[in-house]
């Protein structure tokens, strides 16, 4: 038997190993070390969502953002009013940048003295009646109102616009909020495409196909065609079909749509990673133009 220094008798496998075999040793530590770390990261990730609930995300230039899933659809409904209006999606950034200060981009219904709502509107210095600010559609074309009348507000630093709407008392604090609503109106612009998800839950109740074709043409403008839970329409531009499809992800926490069609891309809602972005389908499997966009409603 194999003795050690001493003359101690030691057992076979105890022994002396070649560099060969060492390197071995090493290398499969080291692959089963790789597939704990991975196939735990996996599990914290869908443990993570789990327990912390839905969430949208956004990726714009290598960056990416989380938001709440009414936040999202909020600021869905802020940047369709933009596009609808032709403004730049500076003038989104603005206005985002602009309700995360103030409401954190939730139709909150208190706040200092009478304001209200997204931006934190007061009846009492003009802009609507409580109802009226309380209405995200209404409350955010009041924002823009206001905006260009702003002289050379796309040129402006974002913090400087936004005060020069709100008058708030400390304008500096936008200008923490520019990155994350940059990102946000360029994706939800379809100035880049394809660049959002949500996880969420299947919906509780059936949505309403017509209700989504409303809110379509309320937010954009756009007329649409529904058909049984289908709702679809072609756009004048590629970017125009991605901020159509982007909103309709945005908003499918409020409207129990379940799977958005941009091209031969994809969303399909779910609770997975897959759902925090659109998925490239096989060909002759999406729409059959970059510009057409289906929105199916569950």
């Amino acid at each position: 038997m194999p003795r050690t220094a001493r003359g101690a008798v030691t057992l076979a496998e105890e022994g002396p190993r070649s560099p060969r075999h060492r390197r071995l040793a090493i290398l499969l530590v080291v692959l089963v070390a790789g597939v704990v770390v991975v196939a735990g990261w996996l599990g914290v990730s869908h443990l993570v969502r789990a327990v912390s609930g839905e969430q949208c995300r956004v990726v714009a230039s290598g960056s990416a953002f989380d938001w709440a899933p009414d936040q999202a659809s909020n600021s869905a409904a802020i940047t369709a009013i933009a596009v609808q209006r032709e403004l730049p999606p500076r003038a989104a950034s603005i206005a985002i940048a602009t309700a995360m200060q103030e409401s954190k981009v939730r139709n909150v219904r208190f706040g200092d003295r009478d304001s209200l709502g997204l931006f934190q509107q007061r009846p009492s210095q003009g802009w609507g009646t409580a109802e009226q600010i309380l209405d995200p559609e209404y409350s955010t074309n009041k924002f823009y109102d206001e905006l260009v009348k702003v002289e050379g507000y796309t040129e402006m630093e974002i913090a400087d616009a936004a005060q020069a709407v709100q008058r708030s008392a400390d304008g500096g604090a936008y200008a923490q909020h520019e990155g994350k609503a940059r990102a946000t109106a360029s994706v939800l612009s379809g100035q880049t495409p394809s660049g959002i998800g949500c996880a969420l839950r299947d919906p509780e109740q059936a949505g309403d196909a017509e209700a989504v074709a409303a809110l379509l043409e309320r937010d954009f403008g756009l007329g649409s065609t529904v058909d049984g839970s289908t709702v679809s329409l072609s756009t004048a531009t590629e970017d125009l079909a991605w901020a159509v499809g982007s909103w309709a992800v945005a908003r499918a926490t409020d409207t129990g749509v379940v799977q958005v069609t941009v091209g031969d891309e994809q969303w399909t809602r779910s609770m997975d990673e897959d759902a925090l972005g659109f998925t490239p389908l096989d060909q002759g499997e999406g729409t059959g133009s970059p510009t057409t966009v289906e929105i199916l409603v569950g």
